[in-house]
């Protein structure tokens, strides 16, 4: 049970170290408009969105880990950006972005899919950092 909270906790951390550190950077290079570490409230329970998306960072990590464990350790790091970069990616276009209202337009989706694949491989690269420095 305890390995389980470190791996949230590794995934929740990783949101803020490696997806937020990267979405500033594209935002800097004029990449995407809006900047990282957003804080504006989001429905229904009003938490900051960068908090939002640190907890689902730590219940992605969950999963990942799960299916991880299951296909062996090789390449682990290479996995878990692959994890990151297409399975959260796809969940985000094709679930997220709908609910918020965001829709689904194909003239976007490679934009969309490339920004999204950099910051969620990233985000699967630093839960595995945390995963490993992390008390086990």
């Amino acid at each position: 049970m305890q390995r389980w909270i470190w791996v949230f906790v590794a995934g929740f951390l990783a949101v803020f170290c490696f997806h937020q550190v990267a979405l500033g950077l594209l935002h800097a290079a004029g990449v995407v408009p809006f900047a990282p570490f957003n804080l504006a409230a989001t429905k229904p329970l009003g938490v900051p969105s960068v908090i939002s998306g640190a907890f689902f960072g730590g219940l992605w990590a969950l999963v990942m880990i799960a299916l991880l464990d299951g296909i062996g350790n090789s390449m682990v790091w290479l996995k878990a950006a692959l994890f990151g970069g297409i399975v959260l990616t796809l969940v985000a276009l094709l679930v997220v972005f709908p609910l918020k209202g965001m829709g689904f337009d194909m003239a976007q989706l490679p934009g969309r899919f490339v920004i999204g694949f950099i910051l969620n491989a990233l985000w699967g690269i630093g839960t595995i950092v945390f995963i490993r420095v992390l008390p086990r």
